[in-house]
């Protein structure tokens, strides 16, 4: 694996029982980059990250991290070798304060620059709300609480499950306006998305999984618009 690829899959295949969910998966990614990943609803996105943090079996070599292979790891241990991930429906704790959410992430005891300043300087609403339980926040105020937990762990890669699903417009661009703070350090951030043009717009590089294969990949920036949809929807 070159040395500049933080993380790279090589023909990662993923099962649930006796169905195959991916088929042959090679991604890439750098330090600072954010990578999304587009496709339609079971088209293999949210098992890719599963695979990715140890919660759905692979090979010990089809995920290498910084050159070792963690395919199969526990999750709590890729946490340890600093991959941290936002999951889809975000799985905050409700009997929990919004500060006791976040310091959650602080968990893992990694060092680096995120702490519960930092996050709250990210996110100010956050520290308005930190006395109160994210259940009776906005949709969008609890992403920024999973995003800013998630940050707590110090990570050297941040993966994030369907970002925007379900937030108004005005909420989704405010939280992409802080990935620029976040990758800006060296962090890179993988992204699964269903707004397309958003995904587009804020990658440096995409890939498409259409039923568990990669259907397009490429720098973001040079991809049409007719090359993704052809992709996406398998024409």
């Amino acid at each position: 694996m070159p040395s500049s690829h933080m993380l790279c899959t090589r023909a990662l295949k993923a099962f649930y029982g006796d169905a195959q969910a991916l088929f042959g998966i090679d991604i890439e990614l750098r330090p600072s980059e954010l990578v999304a990943v587009i496709g339609a609803n079971g088209a293999g996105k949210s098992t890719l990250l599963k695979c990715l943090t140890g919660l759905v079996a692979a090979e010990p070599e089809s995920v290498q991290w910084k050159g070792t292979a963690i395919g199969g790891a526990h999750p709590a241990s890729i946490v340890q070798q600093g991959i941290a991930m936002v999951p889809e429906g975000r799985r905050l704790f409700p009997s929990l304060t919004v500060e006791e959410n976040l310091l959650m992430g602080a968990q893992a005891r990694r060092q680096g620059p995120w702490n519960l300043q930092r996050v709250y300087a990210l996110f100010p609403v956050l520290k308005e709300k930190r006395a109160i339980s994210p259940a009776s926040m906005s949709g969008g105020q609890q992403q920024m609480v999973a995003i800013g937990r998630a940050l707590m762990s110090n990570p050297e890669l941040l993966l994030c499950d369907e970002l925007s699903l379900g937030l108004a417009p005005v909420v989704i661009r405010e939280i992409y306006d802080a990935m620029p703070a976040i990758t800006g350090e060296g962090m890179a951030v993988v992204i699964v998305e269903q707004d397309i043009s958003m995904a587009q717009k804020v990658s440096q590089h995409l890939y498409c999984l259409q039923e568990g294969r990669i259907s397009l990949s490429g720098e973001s920036a040079t991809l049409s618009r007719e090359a993704i949809g052809n992709a996406y929807f398998g024409v």
